[in-house]
């Protein structure tokens, strides 16, 4: 495929159109219509039971808590509660639907309308991707194939899911992983998901069309299934994309297909045409009653919302004096900005504390792969820390160095200062001292710096703080050195 021509086609005569499909599984202990565990990683075909597994004769139970993780979902993304909702019956044919059929919702969805705004960028305006609906459905259970044998493991069968629908609103591939990053703050801030891609309980279908640039018409869409990583939704739009432009300028017609992100070859390949809603007779699930939420409920539930990730980019920029850039990076995860909000009480520095958090922290938990909470220290042993910098009782290098030694340790700031020796000196005679003892031993390079080598003022000061071991007070050393080097 040639690059060059497609990215001139892309920005001159074409445009994509994205809608995604997002299924996020609920924070539930147990399934949607029975009381197994939803624990991941247990062995296969461990968590089931004859509901499960769509038995004879059994019938499904709804698990009411995760209607109400669909419910926060739904408010913080300013949708239209139904004043009363229903399941319906789908139907298809695979190896890990043990009925034949999947309980979903259709045409009377729990939540419709809505939206997800996302941050400007480049100095731009919010956008708003809008919503078609937020439903309730169970997954399905997991085919695994082996080289002589494809085996089925039902532990999934029945987990609650969220499948939350997009408008195609979304433009880009870049946006589109915007979407998804603004959903998992929301999702993750709400408790209503663990949103973890790597265990697939945040997964992602992509429809991708494209048509002329300024066209009202939507080109014909391909559907990508189970994409479980942002950089695989980015690669994914951005090849489909770059596919259906090509194909519409050599004069071809695009099909509705169904089709598989293949990571290795960085492609997309055609797993089934597309099916279309009759294709899965829908039809109401005569097992359940329908859904009838009450108001007091729905306000209760409103009324203990936490502040969302766009609120706390919001008041952080106004109150706290943070960049946009800075307020997105620590908002991407509501555990991380509860983190750096507890490491302030005392301080007076809040930018110091944002980039800590941003730098030192993040890093920690980045090299772990595990939670915050899980990485490092408690905030206020960070807090302390910091205010020690602020007291000038240690260096910045030296916080580093005592904050890496109590993540491992667990002890507190103070305890580890003393136990590395990193205290400061701040000493004044001492600092003198340290500084005539420099400038004699390099009498030249003073008569350099007074006629004119300004630049040389850095060498004493590194040659003072390596003669007091780096212990001693940076500003103090600054000062020390102009007067007497001034005089």
């Amino acid at each position: 495929m040639d690059t060059e021509i497609t990215e001139k086609i892309t920005n001159e005569t074409y445009e994509a159109v994205i809608g995604l499909e997002v299924h996020a599984q609920l924070l539930t202990r147990s399934k949607l219509f029975c009381g197994c565990a939803t624990e991941f990683g247990r062995p296969p075909n461990n968590n089931v039971c004859p509901v499960c597994m769509g038995m004879p004769g059994v019938l499904p139970v709804l698990n009411s808590h995760a209607v109400e993780l669909a419910i926060r979902a739904g408010l913080a993304a300013h949708c239209e509660i139904a004043p009363a909702s229903i399941f319906a019956r789908k139907s298809y044919f695979y190896p890990d639907l043990p009925k034949g059929y999947q309980i979903s919702q259709y045409d009377q969805p729990l939540w419709r309308g809505g939206y997800i705004e996302l941050a400007a960028r480049d100095g731009g305006e919010p956008r708003r991707i809008r919503l078609v609906r937020i439903h309730l459905e169970e997954d399905a259970g997991k085919n695994i194939h082996t080289e002589n044998a494809s085996l089925v493991d039902f532990n999934r069968s029945g987990v609650p899911l969220m499948e939350i629908v997009s408008e195609p609103d979304i433009r880009s591939p870049e946006e589109a992983v915007a979407y998804l990053r603004e959903l998992r703050g929301i999702l993750l801030c709400l408790g209503s998901s663990d949103v973890k891609m790597e265990e697939g309980s945040l997964r992602c279908d992509v429809n991708v069309s494209v048509r002329p640039r300024g066209a009202a018409e939507l080109g014909v869409k391909t559907e990508i299934k189970n994409l479980n990583s942002f950089r695989f939704v980015e690669k994914a739009i951005a090849y489909e994309v770059n596919r259906q432009i090509e194909e519409l300028s050599a004069g071809r017609r695009i099909p509705q297909e169904t089709h598989l992100w293949d990571p290795v070859r960085e492609v997309t390949r055609p797993m089934r045409s597309k099916e279309f809603a009759n294709d899965y007779r829908y039809f109401p699930e005569p097992d359940l009653p329908p859904i009838v939420v009450p108001p007091d409920l729905v306000e209760s539930i409103r009324a203990a919302m936490p502040e969302l990730p766009a609120e706390r980019r919001a008041r952080y920029v106004s109150e706290l004096g943070l960049s946009a850039y800075e307020a997105g990076v620590l908002t991407d995860e509501c555990e991380v900005a509860d983190y750096f909000e507890a490491t302030l009480p005392g301080l007076r520095n809040v930018k110091a504390a944002a980039n800590w958090v941003m730098t030192e922290v993040l890093r920690a938990v980045n090299e772990s792969e595990k939670a915050v909470g899980e990485t490092v220290l408690k905030p206020d042993e960070t807090g302390a820390l910091l205010r020690m910098v602020e007291e000038s009782r240690i260096s910045l290098n030296a916080a580093k160095i005592a904050f890496a030694a109590m993540c491992r340790s667990g002890k507190g700031a103070e305890a580890t200062v003393a136990e590395l020796g990193l205290a400061q000196v701040s000493d004044e005679d001492a600092i003198s001292q340290a500084c005539d003892h420099v400038l004699t031993a390099e009498a030249s390079k003073v008569a350099e710096f007074r006629a004119g080598r300004d630049k040389l003022f850095g060498f004493f000061v590194g040659a003072v703080m390596k003669a007091m071991g780096g212990k001693a007070n940076p500003r103090m050393v600054n000062e020390i050195l102009r007067r007497k080097l001034g005089g």
